[in-house]
């Protein structure tokens, strides 16, 4: 089963193009009415989709997105920590990329 809190993708570009297509479409949807009439709402259709709902789910997947692997939340005895994930060689900080969100 998927995790239903998770709004992010598998790369920050395929997230980044996600919010292109999605804003660009809302965008047009609005500035095309005048010459298309309501035709042109189709398009929102299209932005709501790419952003798999709602502009605001967007955000916060792009955030996930970027702290994916970076971040390590742990939980025990009902308080939940939220720390920097570290590496298995050396213990630096630094991201790994087959580091998987838990």
């Amino acid at each position: 089963m998927t995790d239903r809190r998770n709004f992010g993708s598998s790369s920050v570009p395929r997230h980044l193009a996600r919010g292109v297509v999605g804003f660009g479409a809302l965008i047009a949807s609005v500035a095309l009415l005048p010459v298309v009439g309501p035709a042109g709402l189709l398009l929102a259709g299209v932005g709501v989709l790419a952003f798999r709902g709602c502009p605001t789910c967007w955000v916060i997947g792009l955030a996930q997105t970027i702290s994916m692997g970076r971040l390590r939340r742990s939980c025990s005895d009902g308080v939940c920590e939220l720390k920097v994930a570290t590496s298995a060689v050396g213990g630096d900080a630094r991201p790994r990329r087959d580091a998987t969100p838990t």
